[in-house]
């Protein structure tokens, strides 16, 4: 299934910074497969195609998504994840995965962003390095802090946990892309 989902995402997506970001979710939608007991293929392909549109639509970002999802096949669960990622959408997150993608989306790349200051990059990373950035208002100011917050209290869990456990995927996953010829970094 995942195999088909970056198949799929690279037909609508050519950006690196976009394919990137994929990675970084979808390394965090692995971690809490993991952690739930879920279907850790089905979680990495909702974090791989959550942007789908975004690059060709990003007007229509994610309703456009769900249209593509819809005409691939995709479960009605998954779909719903994608379009309640978006707080556009008004989509109220009632399971699991819906949840977990609103916790990882922006929260995996402000780990990946925080970890691009560091000589060592992810390598040795722990939660201090996090929170030193996270706290930093002029580090990545676009990014509220308040809504990653909301986010993992939406999910329910602990927000050290929550960062401590997405370092950690974020490590393996990229020696996993470096393998095959990607990264969260180039």
């Amino acid at each position: 299934m995942r195999k088909e989902a970056f198949e799929l995402l690279k037909k609508y997506t050519k950006s690196e910074s976009l394919l990137r970001h994929a990675f970084a979710v979808e390394a965090g939608m692995i971690a809490y497969a993991k952690k739930y007991g879920e279907d850790v293929d089905e979680w990495a392909s909702v974090g791989v195609l959550h942007d789908v549109d975004f690059e060709l639509y990003p007007e229509t970002h994610p309703l456009k998504g769900v249209e593509i999802l819809t005409e691939a096949g995709y479960s009605e669960e998954f779909i719903n994840a994608v379009k309640g990622h978006s707080d556009a959408t008004n989509t109220k997150r009632e399971t699991k995965m819906a949840k977990t993608l609103y916790a990882v989306d922006e929260f995996a790349s402000f780990i990946v962003t925080v970890a691009l200051m560091r000589p060592t990059k992810l390598e040795g990373m722990k939660y201090k390095s996090f929170n030193k950035k996270f706290k930093t208002k002029s580090f990545a100011e676009a990014i509220d802090r308040d809504h990653l917050r909301r986010a993992v209290e939406e999910l329910g869990e602990d927000f050290m946990e929550h960062v401590n456990l997405l370092i950690s995927e974020l490590q393996e996953h990229e020696k996993t892309l470096n393998e095959d010829g990607y990264s969260l970094f180039n």
